[in-house]
């Protein structure tokens, strides 16, 4: 690795950390100048093919993914730590699936599963756009299902 200070080919790792579930930060010390800095390695993962509900193909997205937690996050007691847990999660799953596509329906599924372990009224909010709902008795029946199981 060289040194970003005096470029020196020589350098040392003082510390390693994961950071993610495919991230590594590395604290380097220059053998030359002596001065610290840090690097990020990350696993090159093969691209996710999202098949949407019309057919269409389009390439995984996780901000995508984050735009609608966040939302149904919105004012819940839930850190940005959490939050990054969890879209790794449904990664995690995305993952284990091991095919290059999956539908969006099936991550649909893995975003209310994890949604409903930290947040219930997050869930029903995230559910209610992502299964429209038709009337009020399809929303009265997964609330009842989310009271029966506590």
């Amino acid at each position: 690795m060289q040194c970003p200070y005096c470029q020196h080919e020589n350098t040392k790792v003082t510390d390693s950390r994961d950071t993610g579930i495919y991230s590594i930060r590395r604290r380097r010390e220059c053998l030359s100048c002596h001065r610290r800095f840090t690097t990020y390695e990350h696993i090159e993962m093969s691209p996710i093919y999202i098949i949407k509900k019309d057919g269409r193909r389009e390439k995984y997205d996780k901000s995508k993914i984050k735009t609608g937690i966040v939302k149904a996050l919105e004012k819940r007691p839930v850190s940005p730590e959490q939050i990054e847990n969890l879209l790794d999660t449904i990664e995690e799953h995305i993952r284990k699936e091991g095919k290059e596509e999956i539908s969006s329906t099936r991550i649909g599924e893995f975003v209310m599963e994890e949604l409903k372990k930290i947040d219930e009224v997050a869930y029903i909010r995230f559910a209610s756009v992502y299964r429209s709902f038709a009337d009020i008795t399809l929303f009265e029946e997964e609330v009842q299902k989310l009271t029966n199981k506590s």
